[in-house]
């Protein structure tokens, strides 16, 4: 092996995609404090105090930051690259009609916001970093005349057709449609790494559980069901059971032994594996054209 190193050292350089990089700054703020900001208890929290300790002299410019507020978007610098940050707001915001927004949550305005800002960083040709922290997409009648269909069709589209490097960090839950919109595996991200504390699943473990039950619970009522009617301790019992098996799937551990995550990293290593993964991808100078189809504005 370090034989073979020897011989690649010698190549003559290739032509690269030149991607903007400058002297690295460390951040302002101690990246050490990462392990502190993330609640495991899953209360609200601000994704700036994350970001701040990512990226370079902790200076991060935002895009629309009053429009959208649960996805904060934005340009900084990571080990002197420049970089678009796509991440979810898990603090509890407000909109501009004082309506209050769920942090994590997927909205139409923030949805619109993450698209237009995905499609700008491909035309400037800056490679992407999605930090996910997200429960899904807002449902219901009133989200639905607010336009989330088509919003969150957008934001989907916008994720799957770029063409610039796409790293996913998975800090925190990872759920249901969330996972596409913020980049997940299924939409072909140069790198997808997770901290110990992401949860990747369709929804989280107390609600899947519940949905589970309530269908085991139904059959039972089914007159032609085999299967006798226990009582609500016998219940509360499978519940429990349930809970802990769909629990033990939602671990990062169990999606890097399946390859749904290339590893599972040290929350203060994110910085130096954001910067070797732009450093790899950008030795391949082959950016293709990004092509949208039909693009509702």
């Amino acid at each position: 092996m370090d034989h073979i190193k020897k011989m690649m050292s010698m190549l003559g350089e290739k032509e690269k995609a030149r991607f903007d990089r400058i002297m690295s700054k460390p951040p302002k703020k101690n990246s050490e404090e990462l392990h502190g900001i993330f609640p495991l208890d899953g209360k609200p929290y601000d994704m700036l105090d994350i970001i701040e300790r990512i990226v370079d002299d902790s200076e991060f410019e935002q895009f629309k930051e009053e429009y959208g507020k649960t996805i904060i978007c934005g340009y900084g610098r990571i080990d002197g690259w420049a970089v678009g940050i796509v991440a979810n707001q898990r603090k509890i915001v407000k909109n501009k009609k004082g309506e209050m927004q769920m942090g994590g949550v997927i909205y139409n305005d923030s949805a619109d916001k993450g698209a237009r800002f995905i499609l700008n960083c491909n035309q400037k040709k800056i490679p992407l970093v999605f930090l996910q922290d997200v429960t899904g997409f807002m449902v219901g009648s009133r989200s639905e005349q607010s336009g989330i269909i088509k919003d969150g069709a957008k934001m989907v589209n916008a994720v799957a057709n770029s063409v610039v490097p796409k790293i996913t960090i998975i800090i925190g839950n990872s759920y249901g449609a969330g996972n596409y919109a913020m980049c997940g595996k299924a939409y072909d991200p140069r790198f997808i790494y997770a901290w110990p504390t992401a949860k990747i699943a369709v929804m989280g473990g107390d609600q899947a559980a519940k949905t589970l039950l309530q269908i085991q619970v139904a059959s039972r009522k089914n007159p032609k069901s085999e299967v006798q009617s226990p009582n609500a301790d016998d219940d509360q019992k499978l519940l429990e059971k349930i809970k802990s098996h769909y629990d033990k799937q939602t671990t990062p551990y169990y999606a890097a032994a399946r390859l749904w995550v290339d590893a599972i990293i040290d929350p203060i290593e994110t910085r130096k594996i954001i910067s070797e993964g732009i450093a790899a991808a950008n030795h391949n100078p082959d950016i293709g054209e990004m092509k949208l189809g039909v693009f509702q504005v």
